[in-house]
């Protein structure tokens, strides 16, 4: 399937689903539109929504603080992910003594701990980055253990009978081979790390996409979540294309897969 195909399917089936809703919010085909628009809204008024917001230029603002903590929380999980995951895979004796810990933290509702970061770090962007680590990092760390155990033994053994150092091992044969988990982890890891940022937004702050959405839903403004909702969902989108094309730059050695047609 050729790109321009694949990009014209993806839209169409847009298009579809904007229409139903349309309909069923504005004729009797399904049921009662007042109902249905009640609490779907329209996306007619939906995109007057987004366009008044992006027209007063009130959104930027609120798009800035959300990106800004989406990326924080996104680098420093993700760094902290991989070289904690290196380290863990690498050290199997360690991996082994902190491995309980580790899945004990995973396992703690992260909406549990919003309150206590906004506690600790304040009504500011620490306390949404705080909470978008959590998600991030234990996404990625585990793919980056996994990635690092999966290490085809046979390279390792004709890069140890080379004379490879343990840098030039990392460097050529475990960093290389873990990528793809990495990356695969990313693109997970986004979506998180925007949510850390809008759900602490939601629950306490005074800018940003989660704070638009939290103020619409408290003045009963559906058309104003559903906007947020999908400005937020475009924003995710942006960011993964932006990953994407690293992954190609950094990934061009790997053989690509044709999915048949």
């Amino acid at each position: 399937m050729s790109r321009v195909t694949l990009t014209t399917l993806q839209v169409l089936v847009a298009v579809v689903l904007i229409l139903c809703w349309q309909l069923a919010s504005t004729t009797h085909i399904i049921g009662d539109p007042q109902n249905i628009a009640f609490f779907f809204s329209t996306p007619v008024d939906v995109a007057q929504q987004v366009w008044d917001w992006f027209a007063s230029g009130s959104i930027w603002y609120n798009l800035w603080i959300t990106l800004l903590e989406s990326i924080l929380s996104f680098l420093i999980g993700a760094i902290a992910a991989v070289i904690l995951g290196f380290w863990f895979a690498r050290k199997p004796k360690l991996g082994a003594v902190f491995d309980p810990y580790v899945k004990g933290a995973n396992a703690m509702p992260r909406v549990v701990l919003a309150p206590i970061f906004t506690l600790w770090f304040g009504l500011g962007i620490w306390s949404k980055v705080a909470l978008g680590f959590t998600l991030v990092f234990f996404i990625v760390f585990f793919n980056v253990v996994q990635g690092v155990r999966e290490v085809d033994r046979t390279i390792l053994s004709n890069g140890r009978m080379l004379g490879m150092s343990e840098r030039q091992l990392l460097r050529h044969i475990y960093l290389p081979s873990a990528l793809s988990w990495v990356f695969s982890s990313l693109h997970t890891s986004i979506g998180f790390a925007v949510v850390g940022a809008v759900v602490g937004e939601y629950l306490g702050s005074a800018a940003g996409l989660g704070y638009l959405i939290q103020q619409a839903e408290g003045m009963f403004d559906i058309a104003g979540v559903f906007a947020g909702m999908f400005v937020l969902a475009a924003f995710v989108i942006a960011i993964d294309y932006g990953v994407t094309l690293i992954e190609r730059r950094l990934l061009v050695w790997r053989p690509q897969v044709h999915a048949e047609s």
